[in-house]
């Protein structure tokens, strides 16, 4: 092995700037390639065994189970709630407040308490103390509401009177109006995403072929045992979501998922990470049928969230796909003009959307190209 190279190899041990990196592949006349193919078996054991990172979760694999699709499944428990004097079901996946989500079991992410201040939550009224019996949470919006966003600031509200059941958040609020109960705001904001709602509920996939296929589901919600069981997909560098709303109501059909219109807001409000999907290249289980996407952080890391900027890649023609493993070398790539990136997709001209994708696993991917 050459000095030059040796000395790559100690330089791929640390991150590399943008112009680092190129002057280093100028120096040591390094094969792109074969620089990022190193860059990416130092990076290998960034998800090391699996692990759960919510407690809601009964069961899971990252590996299909019979179908032709190259995704595994999660198993969530379902919640039910109150809107408008009807039942809906929702999984807990994430929370603003560090002793809540230890308590509750779901991850922490601190950039979700930016969506309450920017005034882009919905209301999830949780009952305490002598409540009447039967009474559930209330909520104040679902799918196929235009105000319908799966990020919830959580009050408490106690009976000052004699406790009665209150079906709505209309019928919360003119409680407090009149002094019968008394609301406070615990400043907590979780994601929520709904399942089943009094209109309709998240497709499900008969088929099992494809990422998106005929929905995110690969069952009906049980009711009864309060189970569903989603898609399980795998992005760089070991991340394992699910998808189950997005602020592009328009595309929100096509991707059977539901829409979320207010969730749109959560960019210009600092709420969100990224997801770098590809448009083509090499062919994987990715959401366009090409490689696995990369997001730029992890769960636990305080920039991460499961609110995730759409960016699209796509090679410029003439350039050789690779498998790109991590945001460092998709940058690097499109600073030398290999990929060129679209907000949204090519075909949202320019316009960003946001999805919610909650990562209830972390493991080692299974694809290989």
């Amino acid at each position: 092995m050459s000095d030059h190279l040796g000395g790559a190899l100690d330089d791929l041990e640390r991150p590399l700037g943008r112009r680092e990196f190129l002057r280093l592949v100028a120096a040591t006349g390094v094969a792109l390639p074969l620089v990022l193919r190193l860059r990416g078996l130092r990076e290998a054991s960034a998800a090391a065994a699996p692990r759960k990172h919510i407690a809601d979760v009964l069961r899971f694999s990252t590996r299909p189970q019979g179908w032709k699709g190259r995704f595994g499944f999660v198993t969530f428990r379902l919640h039910p709630v109150l809107f408008n004097g009807r039942r809906a079901y929702h999984i807990r996946t994430d929370a603003s407040e560090a002793a809540f989500a230890r308590r509750v079991g779901l991850v922490h992410v601190p950039k979700l308490s930016a969506a309450l201040k920017a005034g882009l939550t919905a209301e999830y009224f949780v009952f305490t103390g002598g409540a009447a019996a039967g009474q559930l949470p209330v909520v104040s919006t679902v799918p196929g509401q235009a105000d319908y966003t799966p990020a919830f600031a959580i009050s408490r509200v106690t009976f000052t009177r004699t406790p009665r059941l209150l079906l709505s958040a209309e019928a919360v609020r003119d409680a407090a109006s009149s002094g019968r109960v008394r609301i406070e705001s615990t400043g907590v904001v979780v994601n929520y995403p709904f399942v089943k709602w009094p209109q309709g509920e998240l497709p499900r996939d008969t088929k099992r072929e494809a990422y998106l296929g005929e929905g995110q589901l690969l069952g009906r919600p049980d009711l009864e045992r309060r189970q569903v069981t989603f898609k399980l997909h795998q992005c760089f560098p070991g991340e394992w979501y699910i998808v189950t709303d997005t602020s592009a109501a328009p595309m929100a059909p096509m991707m059977r998922i539901a829409a979320a219109p207010r969730t749109q807001g959560l960019t210009a409000a600092r709420a969100t990470a990224k997801i770098l999907v590809f448009g083509n290249g090499i062919k994987g289980p990715g959401p366009m049928g090409f490689q696995p996407s990369v997001v730029d952080s992890m769960p636990g890391n305080p920039v991460w969230s499961p609110f995730w900027d759409h960016f699209t890649f796509t090679w410029v023609e003439g350039r050789t796909p690779q498998v790109v493993r991590n945001q460092s070398d998709l940058q690097d790539l499109e600073a030398v003009g290999a990929l060129k990136r679209w907000p949204g997709t090519p075909e949202t001209n320019g316009q960003l959307f946001v999805v919610n994708c909650p990562v209830p696993v972390t493991a080692p991917m299974t694809w290989a190209p």
